[in-house]
């Protein structure tokens, strides 16, 4: 008995089309463990956003995030960010789209976003620590896991 294949139903692009394709997907987000790296090694051209409501935020966060409700995020109330950085906006994962909507209003107002696929879901998955409280918190390299498994 023959079988068509489901994967091979629609062919694949050209490695160019996949490329061009990729790395335009690469531009919009990042994931858990870069973002945990360039926190641990001090990179200052990020700036990691919780777009979750102030609660959430207070009960755990990204340490070294900022809490920046998307419901907040006005023309006004980003008058204070620097354009110079590259904002990564995060929710609770991906049954959330609180990080999709922060990062579309940055956007929408000038700003360069990207992404952390996952959220802080995946951030716990991948056994990084969580700061609490209304401080931002540092990670710092004594606080990193093992190996998440993404290098």
């Amino acid at each position: 008995m023959s079988h068509s294949s489901y994967v091979l139903a629609f062919a694949p692009p050209s490695p160019e089309v996949s490329a061009a394709y990729l790395h335009s997907k690469l531009s919009f987000y990042t994931d858990a463990a870069d973002v945990a790296a360039d926190l641990q090694n001090g990179i200052t051209r990020i700036v990691v956003i919780d777009t979750r409501s102030a609660e959430y935020y207070v009960r755990g966060h990204v340490p070294g995030a900022v809490s920046f409700p998307h419901k907040l995020m006005t023309a006004e109330s980003t008058l204070a960010l620097s354009k110079e950085v590259v904002y990564v906006t995060y929710c609770d994962g991906i049954g959330c789209n609180g990080s999709t909507q922060g990062a579309y209003k940055l956007a929408k107002l000038g700003f360069h976003v990207k992404e952390m696929i996952g959220g802080l879901d995946f951030w716990i998955r991948d056994n990084h620590p969580l700061a609490t409280g209304e401080e931002r918190g540092n990670y710092s390299l004594s606080l990193a896991p093992d190996d998440c498994g993404c290098a």
